[in-house]
C-alpha cells in the first residue's frame, strides 16, 4: 500500500505549496524542507490541483529552470523567512 504524501495537507498548506511552486526564485528543495515533498510530489500536486492549461504553463516555466534547483544555483545563501512559515 503506497503512502499518500498529500493526506496531512490541509487546504492552506496546498495554496501555500502551489503558491511557492509558482514563485520563480522558491527551490524545490525550499518545498521540501517546510512540507516534505519532494520534487515529484510537487509536481504531481500541480497537475492534480490547476487546470491543464495552468499546468501546463507552470512546467513550461519551471523544467531547466536553475532557480528551482538550490544545487544548480552556484551559491547557497538563503532567502528571509517569515516568521509563519513552517520549518526551521
Amino acid at each position: 500500500m503506497s503512502r499518500d504524501p498529500y493526506k496531512n495537507l490541509s487546504t492552506d498548506d496546498v495554496s501555500r505549496i502551489i503558491q511557492m511552486a509558482w514563485e520563480d526564485r522558491t527551490s524545490f528543495d525550499a518545498i521540501e524542507r517546510q512540507f516534505g515533498l519532494t520534487p515529484n510530489q510537487v509536481i504531481q500536486l500541480m497537475r492534480r490541483e490547476m487546470q491543464p492549461s495552468s499546468f501546463k504553463m507552470w512546467r513550461e516555466r519551471t523544467v531547466g529552470r536553475d532557480t528551482k534547483h538550490e544545487s544548480k544555483r552556484g551559491f547557497t545563501v538563503g532567502r528571509f523567512r517569515c516568521p509563519d512559515q513552517k520549518g526551521s
